[in-house]
This record gives C-alpha cells, sequence and structure tokens, in this order.
C-alpha cells in the first residue's frame, strides 16, 4: 500500500496578499481543535521557502519575485519526484498557488513518458503569463508555466529580459515543453477570471465545471465526467484551493469570491475525484489565516481534507486486497 506523505511548502511569494504561508499551521491547529491524530499518522517533510526575501525590494513588476520563486519551485519538484519514486503519494500542502507548478514538474520529472491530466478547484483560472497579467502575482501563472504558453495573442506587458529570463526557466523546470496539454486541463467553479484567461479558455475550448452546472448536475456526475474528460491521461493531479469555497466559507483565503462549493460538496467532490486509481498527487493551497479570526477556513479545510485523505487510503487499500 501506498503510504501519503505530507509535502509541506510555506512559501507565500506568489501571492498579492501576505499571510498565506501561515496556512498550514492553522490546519494543524484545526487538527488539534478536532482532536484529530492527523498529523501524527504521516511523515512531513518541509520544503525550504524563501518569504524572509518577501522583506527585499522587488525588481519584477510583471511577475513579482520570480527569481525566488523559481528557487521554492526547483525545491518542490526534487521533493515531489523522489516522494513519487520512493513509491510513496504526495500530499502538498502549500502556502500560495504558484507553487503547484513545482509539484506538476515533479509530478512530469518522475513520469516523464505519462500523460498527466489536471484537475483545478478553484475561483480562479491561473493562467496568465508575465505578458497578461494586470498584477504580476505569480499565484495567477502555475497553469501558463505547465502548458508552456506566453498568451501572445493578449499581450499587455513588455516584461523586462530578467523576467522573460526567469519565465522561460519555470516552463522547463522538470520536464522541457508543455507537462500539460489544454485539453487535459479540467476546471471546477472557476468564476473569477480576466480578459486574457477568457480568451486562452475559449480558444483551446478548456473545460470549466460552472458552479450553475454542479449545481444542477450535482457532484457525484461533475466528479464523474471530469475524470471522464480525462479517459486518455495516463496520470491524474488534483489541485485544490480554498477559494473555490464559496466566500462565506473562505474568510480566510487571499481571494475570496461568492457562488463557490459548499464545504460539504467539497468534502464529497475531492473524495469522488482521489477514487480514480491515476491520481497521483493532491495538493491544498491558498488557506490564510491572517484574514480569518476563528480559524474557520482551516477548519473547514481540515475536514475537506481528512475527507481526501480517507479516499486516497480507501483506494490504496482496495488495490493492496486485489
Amino acid at each position: 500500500m501506498k503510504k501519503v506523505k505530507l509535502i509541506e511548502v510555506r512559501s507565500e511569494l506568489g501571492a498579492g496578499t501576505r499571510g498565506a504561508s501561515m496556512g498550514i499551521e492553522a490546519l494543524r491547529v484545526a487538527c488539534w481543535d478536532k482532536g484529530s491524530d492527523y498529523f501524527k499518522r504521516f511523515n512531513s517533510v518541509s520544503v525550504p521557502d524563501l518569504n524572509y526575501t518577501l522583506f527585499d525590494k522587488d525588481v519584477f513588476p510583471n511577475a513579482h519575485r520570480i527569481d525566488s520563486i523559481l528557487a521554492v519551485q526547483k525545491n518542490i519538484a526534487n521533493t515531489v519526484e523522489q516522494t513519487i519514486k520512493m513509491g510513496m503519494f504526495p500530499l502538498v500542502l502549500a502556502g500560495d498557488h504558484s507553487n503547484a507548478h513545482g509539484t506538476i514538474a515533479g509530478i512530469k520529472a518522475a513520469h516523464p513518458d505519462k500523460t498527466l491530466g489536471v484537475i483545478w478547484i478553484d475561483a480562479h483560472a491561473d493562467i496568465h503569463s508575465p505578458y497578461t497579467s494586470p498584477s504580476g502575482n505569480v499565484h495567477g501563472m502555475p497553469l501558463a508555466m505547465a502548458l508552456n504558453v506566453d498568451n501572445l495573442d493578449r499581450q499587455i506587458n513588455d516584461p523586462e529580459p530578467e523576467t522573460v529570463f526567469f519565465w522561460n526557466a519555470l516552463k522547463k523546470l522538470g520536464f522541457d515543453g508543455p507537462k500539460l496539454k489544454p485539453e487535459h486541463l479540467v476546471y471546477i467553479v472557476v468564476r473569477d477570471t480576466e480578459e486574457p484567461e477568457d480568451y486562452f479558455i475559449s480558444k483551446y475550448g478548456i473545460k470549466n465545471f460552472t458552479y450553475n452546472e454542479v449545481n444542477s448536475k450535482g457532484i457525484p456526475r461533475v466528479a464523474e465526467e471530469a475524470i471522464d474528460r480525462l479517459k486518455d491521461c495516463d496520470i491524474i493531479y488534483v489541485s485544490f484551493d480554498v477559494d473555490s469555497l464559496d466566500s462565506k466559507f473562505s474568510k480566510g483565503t487571499g481571494t475570496p469570491v461568492a457562488t463557490g462549493l459548499t464545504v460539504t460538496q467539497a468534502k464529497e467532490l475531492n473524495y469522488l475525484l482521489l477514487q480514480d486509481p491515476r491520481v497521483v498527487c493532491y495538493e491544498m493551497t491558498e488557506i490564510n489565516p491572517t484574514l480569518d479570526t476563528e480559524n474557520t477556513m482551516a477548519e473547514n479545510a481540515f475536514d475537506i481534507l481528512e475527507a481526501a485523505t480517507d479516499a486516497i487510503l480507501h483506494r490504496e487499500s482496495k488495490s493492496t486486497a486485489k
């Protein structure tokens, strides 16, 4: 049976709001408050973050702190790759969502010949590049890195050569070339996008299960359809951003958006998706307890994390029983 290994990534270098580095501690507090032994049950490793560089002057206006982000993502990619090669299941708890590209790079480094599918549960499409981003926050860019795209049709910025150097290095991290094809990306409840992202999604026909669709079809059918869309993929990575939850459940995140999932829906969705034996990695991200006085976000997220982990363990026990 594959053991779950927790990979803790406290980097919040890609976020526009400070505080996501404390998300993992907030999950630990929620675990303690619930009387759970979750963090005793699994080995964890902490990837070095470079959050101290947040106090240095940022010299990359179109991709803030992209130099430090590359260094962090190299560490994430190495850790994820080693974990998979040791026959373990990497469960990544991350600060901001830019880190997810490091995870994808590690998965592709471990499985260079396999076709990767990605299910991205998020309020945001995260498909900007330094050429299109209105904010320059790199947590809006991980999927463009993974897809190896710049979306120059919608260019609004002219990034400095240094920015382009680090951007190109990120796109090559773990695997030289696209780690993912647009048709192997599935969004769930993405609802806060900018025009360059809408253009790209529409150009490549990337599927987004909207909030209305999720409500009308129900979670089991959405999970089934999402998995079915990735039937040509050998392996799948599921990325869960807590801002996929409705903003009334997700005060404690940097960019909350209304009309999203309930906690119950998110638990069921993650549980069902992770039943698929092709899922090789799961990530939870963007918990920011500094925006949340009661730690409600982390408590909700911890319930979802337990459901997701149960699914992984349940699936693994079935595979060993065969």
